[in-house]
């Protein structure tokens, strides 16, 4: 951490963090904002493009509908550019624009210069460390990463990622803010390659592809296998209490019996780097593992969210209350 890290706690910024910026208003910038809105932080999000800007208030009003907390609607807004911005008034941004490492450290680098010294700055990238996007910058103590997982609004999970340069009492205070806007926030204390979450589920990923490549199972078994096999435990277990729950010593020999076998590729499996190759990237190009026509796609992304809110029901009892609300959004 930088000397000047520990001196600069003094300008922690109050957890409530009631103005906020998102930078990006594309599928995850706006989904974020849901989340802030929801939970009554006043948020502009800055979207350069006329067309998908035209977009948003409708989509703010859907979405907080869909999410119970309508009244809330006055709470987001939507802007063209960062001189829009009240830099004065803002305690909190959260970039979320294209992932080109260039493009986020140019945008960092303009966001110092216009942002109090006190105001936080994070990144959504899934993929580069909030150490690279802010390297060379000044107050890197209060640069982290904050990564939502897709779609923002309703999955509870939220990683809240310490750089090399971060503050850590920075960090603790957007954790704290995160759990006030009734996220599950996790705090990673070293910016590796997929922080936590992205992780664990390439690790899965990774034997997942390894055994469709040798033939061992179709995608559709290895679906069937993790959404209703251990996958489903997960919504009440994860896999470190679910061991508890089966005795640590069957999974200890299970694993000394498994582990050798294991795929270990450093490299992405055949069944997706052919697909690639072939331009096959899945809903976007209208084929993947699966087929997709528009039909499909709309009556899929139907299924996926009533999925989403019904485990978000499930859980109710064990999210965070959202400030003033209940774990769904409505009005207590």
């Amino acid at each position: 951490m930088d000397a000047s890290a520990s001196s600069s706690s003094a300008l922690l910024p109050k957890p409530s963090l009631a103005h906020a910026v998102i930078v990006g208003g594309g599928t995850m910038g706006a989904d974020v904002a849901l989340v802030l809105g929801r939970a009554g932080c006043r948020t502009v999000v800055v979207e350069p493009d006329a067309a998908r800007r035209g977009k948003l208030d409708a989509y703010f009003g859907d979405g907080l509908a869909t999410l119970g907390a309508a009244a809330r609607r006055d709470c987001l807004s939507a802007c063209a550019s960062l001189d829009d911005i009240d830099w004065a008034a803002t305690d909190l941004v959260i970039e979320c624009v294209p992932e080109q490492l260039p493009i986020k450290q140019r945008l960092f680098a303009d966001l110092v210069r216009r942002a109090k010294p006190e105001t936080l700055l994070c990144s959504n990238s899934s993929s580069f460390p909030i150490s690279a996007i802010g390297e060379g910058l000044a107050t890197r103590e209060r640069m982290l990463g904050l990564h939502f997982f897709m779609p923002a609004h309703l999955t509870p999970l939220v990683e809240v990622v310490l750089g090399a340069h971060s503050d850590p009492a920075r960090g603790q205070a957007l954790h704290e803010f995160m759990h006030r806007c009734g996220m599950v926030p996790v705090l990673v204390r070293k910016d590796l390659p997929g922080f936590l979450a992205n992780r664990l589920q390439h690790a899965l990923a990774r034997e997942a592809f390894a055994l469709i490549d040798a033939g061992i199972a179709s995608p559709e078994d290895v679906d069937a296998a993790v959404r209703f096999g251990f996958g489903f435990r997960f919504l009440a277990a994860g896999p470190v209490l679910q061991r508890d729950h089966a005795g640590i010593d069957v999974h200890c020999a299970a694993a000394a019996t498994m582990y050798p076998s294991l795929a270990a590729n450093t490299v992405p499996a055949r069944a997706l780097s052919e697909r690639v190759a072939a331009g096959k990237f899945g809903m976007k190009t209208g084929e993947g593992f699966y087929t997709w026509t528009p039909e499909a796609i709309a009556a899929e992304r139907a299924r996926y969210n009533d999925k989403l809110l019904a485990g978000l029901k499930l859980l109710a009892d064990e999210l965070p209350p959202i400030d003033g609300l209940d774990p769904q959004g409505k009005q207590q």
